[in-house]
């Protein structure tokens, strides 16, 4: 098959830049969703150590910035169980 090959990529040099592109899409939505996968506090990979791991974000700020209020001093709406 044509383009395929590093020989047919020699004759068809238009086609590199769209492989490049395309590498970089999937190298890209790969690092994100490992990203989503381990930093995520919605996910929770170990429940032994960590039974009940929301409840270390009770206390954290979730917003980057807000002007007219600051979290930190405001207690969490969330349940206690």
């Amino acid at each position: 098959m044509q383009g395929l090959s590093i020989q047919s990529l020699k004759k068809h040099k238009a086609l590199i830049p769209l492989y490049v592109c395309v590498g970089l899409g999937c190298a890209g939505s790969v690092f994100y969703l490992a990203r989503l996968a381990l930093r995520s506090p919605d996910v929770s990979w170990n429940k032994r150590t960590n039974p009940e791991p929301w409840e270390e974000y009770r206390n954290k700020q979730y917003k980057f910035y807000s002007p007219i209020r600051d979290y930190s001093k405001e207690e969490s709406p969330a349940p206690k169980y």
